[in-house]
């Protein structure tokens, strides 16, 4: 089992009397990629919220390679190694490609001069963006502001990074492409926590999967299983589950 990276520990939310996360206890590996399900309303997008430090946890504790990092801001996170892309790309539109992941670099990790201007390159040409450097972000297909969205966070230099439905709207041959490039940012050995919708898409890159109702961790364990468990499929999978 590899060693955990990032772990949320009886994590609850709780608003008023709408308790959005109950006790969830959550973990990431060095490495590893967690695939997260459930329907809408399960508290998926406030775990992350909460792991990011956007939002504060009404209780329990998240912790980086160890270090209690409950009560630290977003981007002091950002700068201790946890990334993220949402589902919804909001690049600075007026500003270039290259320009965009380089407030990555530099406000996210804090880097300078070449050694920013290095970092944006590896990542531009590792999400298949170098040749469009130069393009206004404004001018980019929803495939390309999805990895531009990607790239920006990579720029920051995660050991985690966490993705919020960034499959969603894209067409299967775009999807494929998009799991070829996650697949390459395994390799260089960050951990991903990925929510998704289009569960074939998520199972062809995660080694894990957890699935959330009302809040709750339902199921966690190897895709295959927790997509037979009998509580995924009430809660979430319905009758569309393929038999084994």
């Amino acid at each position: 089992m590899s060693t955990a990276v990032l772990v949320g520990h009886r994590l609850s939310k709780v608003y008023g009397e709408l308790r959005v996360l109950d006790r969830v206890d959550f973990h990431v590996g060095q490495g590893e990629a967690v695939g997260v399900v459930g329907p809408n309303g399960a508290g998926k997008t406030t775990l992350l919220n909460v792991l990011t430090g956007v939002v504060a946890a009404s209780e329990g504790t998240v912790r980086l390679d160890g270090r209690d990092i409950t009560g630290m801001r977003p981007e002091k996170r950002c700068r201790h190694g946890i990334g993220r892309a949402f589902q919804i790309p909001r690049p600075f539109g007026g500003m270039t490609v290259l320009e965009n992941v380089f407030v990555g670099a530099s406000a996210g990790a804090g880097l300078r001069g070449n050694t920013a201007y290095e970092r944006c390159i590896d990542v531009l040409t590792t999400c298949g963006l170098i040749d469009l450097a130069n393009r206004r972000a404004v001018s980019l297909g929803l495939l390309h502001r999805k990895r531009l969205e990607l790239a920006r966070a990579l720029a920051t230099g995660p050991r985690v990074l966490l993705l919020d439905e960034i499959g969603a709207g894209l067409t299967e041959a775009e999807a494929d492409q998009l799991v070829g490039l996650i697949l390459r940012l395994r390799l260089l050995g960050i951990a991903v926590v990925w929510i998704e919708h289009l569960v074939p898409v998520l199972v062809q890159v995660v080694d894990r999967l957890v699935c959330m109702e009302s809040g709750r961790v339902i199921a966690d364990g190897p895709p295959d299983a927790v997509l037979r468990d009998p509580a995924v499929v009430d809660a979430y999978l319905g009758k569309a589950v393929v038999s084994a």
